[in-house]
C-alpha cells in the first residue's frame, strides 16, 4: 500500500510551486529583480559621485595667459 499523504499540503505545495515558477517567468520577462534593480541604481549614484569627484572646475581664462 502507498504512503498516506495529506491532500490539502499536497495542492498547496503545488500551488506554492506553481506560483514560484510564474515568478521566475515573469522576473526573466520583465527583467530585474528588486535586488539586482537596487544594487545597479546604487552602482549608478557611485558612479555619479566619482564622477562630480573628479570634475575639473570650468574656469575661464585669464587675461594674463591669454594671448
Amino acid at each position: 500500500m502507498g504512503e498516506v499523504i495529506n491532500l490539502n499540503r499536497y495542492r498547496k505545495a503545488m500551488a506554492k510551486e506553481r506560483g514560484r515558477r510564474l515568478a521566475a517567468e515573469n522576473r526573466a520577462r520583465h527583467g530585474q529583480g528588486k535586488t539586482e534593480r537596487e544594487v545597479s541604481d546604487l552602482e549608478v549614484l557611485r558612479r555619479e559621485r566619482q564622477l562630480d569627484g573628479n570634475k575639473l572646475d570650468q574656469r575661464e581664462e585669464s587675461p594674463e595667459r591669454g594671448a
